[in-house]
Parts: structure tokens; sequence; C-alpha cells
């Protein structure tokens, strides 16, 4: 394994939970993943989780239909299903009980304080493209929702006390930057450009974890974003039949990423030293990702480019319309679909 300095560990979407606690990890308030007895562990302090994000955290869709049409196919994209995602890995790590997504709660006090997954796949930063899909906002007012009904039910103090003590795992990004990058009116729009358009990603993000901190959440774990410059989704937009399969990534993606997380990982640290008692934690899935990709034989990987379930060049113009399209073997592939990396732990946690 690579080792990035002191305080930095590096996280990607694919790890088992057995790497998060070989190595430093995210960048941030360490003291959110340091055990009692000093050593790097989960405290047993965390008596919830509360998941906000994309399809890095659920596969379907948060809707009142969720039970319906949950399903692992290219309209809802994910890795495996819902329990092999990082965030239920953690969860599961931590002591704490699987966490059901908002609309398959039964609405009892019970399920509440287990934690709620407000995730839905293709969810955005801003205001989404398609009325289908759900950004951050409506997620965020879902999680406000839950904080005031705990507040009526247990009162204002024991509310304040298990929110304090609960985490907040949010993961967004990839989708907005997928949309614009697809988006020609947008992409060429006079000083609207995509330096501008990640520190407008990065800003909300910012405001989301005060807005958080001030509804007294104080244990935040935010993830960056992918190099979707390597993802087959993006390669298959950028592929030229004329030049063929290309070697490398598509490195102007992989910039304004690299500009994303660099700056969240920035606006967060400083948050840490202004927000008294707030342990907010950056994890930088990119150089996880990097590192498997360029690397991939030495991490057990035999194909670090196409996708294990979809069609077209690299896998990425269609997602997996069919289960039944998959690789035999995911674990030798990256990439699982068109952005989603595939569940291949068990050769890292080993």
């Amino acid at each position: 394994m690579w080792y990035l300095g002191s305080k930095s560990w590096v996280l990607g979407s694919i790890f088992y939970v057995g790497l998060l606690l070989k190595m430093n990890l995210c960048m941030g308030n360490d003291e959110l993943f340091v055990s009692t007895n000093g050593t790097s562990g989960w405290p047993s302090s965390v008596t919830s989780m509360y998941i906000l994000g994309d399809s890095s955290v659920d596969c379907g869709d948060n809707t009142p239909f969720y039970p319906i049409l949950h399903q692992n196919l290219s309209l809802n994209p994910c890795n495996g299903s819902d329990q092999t995602l990082l965030p239920q890995l953690l969860a599961k790590k931590m002591g704490l009980q699987y966490v059901k997504p908002f609309y398959s709660q039964n609405g009892s006090m019970e399920d509440l304080l287990n934690g709620v997954n407000f995730g839905a796949a293709q969810a955005t930063i801003m205001y989404p493209k398609s009325g289908s899909y759900q950004s951050l906002n409506q997620q965020l007012r879902q999680a406000f929702e839950t904080i005031q009904l705990l507040q009526l039910q247990l009162g204002q103090d024991t509310a304040k006390s298990l929110i304090e003590s609960s985490l907040f795992y949010l993961s967004f990004g990839k989708d907005d930057l997928i949309n614009y990058l697809v988006d020609d009116e947008s992409a060429t729009s006079p000083g609207y450009n995509g330096l501008h358009f990640t520190h407008i990603l990065v800003d909300q993000m910012i405001n989301v974890i005060q807005n958080l901190y001030d509804a007294n959440v104080r244990k935040i774990v935010c993830m960056g974003i992918l190099p979707l410059g390597c993802s087959p989704s993006v390669m298959s937009i950028r592929y030229n039949s004329s030049i063929g399969y290309k070697l490398g990534c598509e490195n102007d993606v992989n910039l304004l990423v690299l500009e994303y997380n660099t700056r969240l990982e920035q606006r967060i640290v400083d948050l840490n030293i202004k927000m008294r008692g707030a342990q907010v934690i950056f994890c930088d899935t990119y150089r996880a990702m990097m590192e498997f990709i360029f690397h991939p034989q030495a991490y057990g990987f035999e194909d670090a480019k196409n996708a294990c379930c979809g069609t077209g060049e690299y896998g990425g113009t269609k997602g997996c319309l069919s289960p039944d399209m998959a690789c035999p073997q995911a674990s030798s592939h990256v990439w699982w679909d068109l952005y989603n990396p595939t569940e291949c732990c068990e050769y890292l946690a080993s």
C-alpha cells in the first residue's frame, strides 16, 4: 500500500472497512476516527449515521416508489447492493445497523434513531437537469425534517445529544460534473467555465456543512470526487474512432475534479478551525482510484478502463441495462458501469 503523509489517508469507495483502519485515510479532524485508547478506530460514541449522496451511497431513487423501483440498472447506477456501498460498510464497522433508505422507513422512532439514508442515484449539488433526479437541497430538507421530528418526539435536549453523536456522511459532485461535461450550452457559456463551476459546487457544499452545524451536527464525513476523466462514460464521450483507444485519461476533466477536491479540502480545514466542536473529515477518493487505474495488477485488477457492465466504447455508452450484461468476474475490473467502481474490496482488505 502507499502512504500520503502523517495526517492524510486516501479513501476509495471500493475499499472494505479493513483498509480504513490500516491507513490514515482522510484529511480533517483526526479525533473523529480515534478510539478512546488513542488508536485508530471507530468510537462507540457514534450512535447513528445519516447519509446524503448520489449512487455512491444508494442504488435507487429517493421517491415514494423506492421499494418497487429499486434496482441496480443503468437508470440507477451502482456497484452492487446498497449493503456493499461504503457508508453501509462504515456503519457496520461502527456496530450500527443497516441504514435504511428514507422511503423504505416504516415511520417508527426506532428506524429514525438508527439513522436514515436520504441518498438517491444521480443526485446533484446544483438543481438537477431532470425532475426525476434529486438535488442536495432536497435531501437536506428531508434531513432537517427528520431532525425536527426527533426534537418533537425526544425533546430538544435529548435530540441535540443524539444529533451531536451521529455521523453525517456526504457524497456528491460527480453527477454535477458529468452533466456539465455533456451540456454543450453550459460548457460554452461566456464567463461560465469549468473552474468557476467547481467553485460554485464547493461553495454549496460548504453552505450545507455550515447549515448542518447550525442544526447541532458535529461529526461529518465529506467525500471527494472520483477521477471522472478515467471513467468509461467520459472516455466513451471523448472517444474518436480515427484515434482509437487512449492509453491515458482525459486530463482536462480530471483537472476539474482535482480543483473541486483541493478547494473543498482546504475549505474544510478552515471550517474545523472556525466551527467550535466540529469534526469534519474530507476523504480523497481521487488518489485511491488513480492508484488502481495506473497500477491495476498490483491490486489484483485486470481491466482498469472498461466497465464490467455496459455497452459501446469502454462499456460507457449505455449503462448496465441488465445484470446479465455484466462481465463474468466483476472483481477483475476497476469500473462497474458508466462511472461507478466495482465492489472489489476483498483483495485490498486481505
